[in-house]
């Protein structure tokens, strides 16, 4: 099985801006259930040190892409399942950071699994601020299964 494209291998998605608001912020704590005042309440952040309301160290997972990025484009979606995932930080996202994100594509690895063959995508999304400062990586694998045999 070999339906990603392996000449894509270090290939960088389009940079796209993201620009972080206290309302996606405050949405997404309520979406994962965690109440901390940090992500809501901006005089209880700088109280403890940061310039404003941070984001949840989770939070990149909603940095969409404006368009998918060439390696992923014609998989088809039934067969992709979510891997593992990790976050690398140089600061914390905070309210109002303009972030310009990519993605890029580091390697793919060939697995065979209780349902059959696989594909490994491993992925970066590596997040920056306005003065080109690192500020995130999220890393993230992807595990794409092979198509069912169709009986006739």
């Amino acid at each position: 099985m070999t339906e990603i494209d392996r000449s894509l291998i270090g290939s960088e998605s389009a940079p796209y801006v993201v620009e972080v608001e206290k309302g996606a912020i405050r949405k997404f704590a309520d979406a994962i259930g965690d109440a901390s005042a940090f992500y809501r309440d901006e005089a209880a952040a700088k109280e403890s040190g940061y310039p404003g309301i941070i984001a949840p160290p989770t939070f990149p997972v909603s940095f969409y892409p404006p368009e998918e990025p060439a390696w992923t484009r014609d998989l088809d979606r039934k067969r992709i399942l979510a891997g593992e995932q990790g976050f690398k930080y140089s600061r914390p996202i905070i309210a109002g950071d303009v972030l310009t994100c990519r993605i890029v594509f580091k390697s793919v690895e060939d697995k065979q699994g209780k349902s059959g063959k696989m594909e490994i995508l491993y992925q970066e999304v590596i997040g920056e601020d306005a003065d080109g400062n690192h500020v995130f990586t999220n890393w993230k694998s992807t595990v794409y299964r092979e198509a069912p045999i169709e009986l006739k």
